[in-house]
């Protein structure tokens, strides 16, 4: 299986502000380019390049970038601004890493099996939390930690970050006391009362309406 990284070709950029906005309807994505002892460097990408990279690729994968045809350098994307309505990439945010240099970021969890709480209880699976913080090389910080759910088997067991299988070569940065997963009991709702009313003298009986009630004591008036 090949290990190669994904790529991304970015050119030099001199519209800043507002102006990026042509930018974007000639198919480019406004970007800044950052890293440690680096200084920042305003570029464009392909608009689609982009969106292909972001669903090939997960949250921490490093990407070779190449600016203006020169050498690629391997970065992450640090942050990525949408529209708000459309969700269309607005801005991206690239950081240069150094391979020797350990990164801390957030890691999704991502739950894997049944939880018999919820099967066969009819319970609720909860996650407390979505992700946590790990420190690692660049080329070891993983994409994702799944944990199995399968020991949720009632509402009183519960999943903390210290029982999560860590990668090799991955530090934890989270409080290993956090919560991750537990099951909620479900909701049993109360039927309503009803209250029993006693049909006294005078009250319409079953069937009868008010108003013939009514009319028909004043017929007995009369007679």
């Amino acid at each position: 299986m090949s290990t190669a990284r994904a790529t991304l070709a970015a050119e030099h950029r001199e519209l800043t502000g507002k102006k990026v906005a042509r930018l974007r309807r000639a198919g480019r994505l406004p970007a800044v380019v950052y890293g440690h002892g680096i200084a920042s460097d305003s570029i464009s990408v392909d608009a689609h390049d982009f969106e292909q990279l972001r669903r090939h690729t997960g949250p921490n994968a490093l990407v070779d970038l190449s600016i203006d045809g020169k050498k690629p350098q391997p970065v992450l994307v640090s942050a990525v601004q949408v529209h708000p309505v459309d969700r269309r990439t607005l801005h991206v945010d690239l950081f240069v890493v150094r391979m020797t240099e350990e990164l801390t970021v957030d890691v999704p969890l991502l739950a894997v099996g049944d939880a018999p709480a919820v099967s066969q209880h009819g319970g609720t699976l909860l996650h407390p939390i979505e992700s946590i913080r790990v420190r690692a090389l660049p080329d070891r910080l993983p994409q994702s930690i799944e944990f199995p759910v399968e020991s949720l088997v009632d509402f009183d067991v519960t999943l903390h970050v210290r029982d999560l299988v860590m990668p090799a070569d991955v530090t934890l940065v989270t409080d290993p006391d956090e919560i991750i997963a537990k099951v909620q009991a479900p909701r049993v709702e109360e039927a309503p009362l009803v209250a029993e009313v006693e049909i006294g003298e005078g009250a319409p009986e079953a069937g009868e309406t008010a108003e013939t009630a009514g009319a028909e004591a004043g017929e007995s008036d009369e007679s």
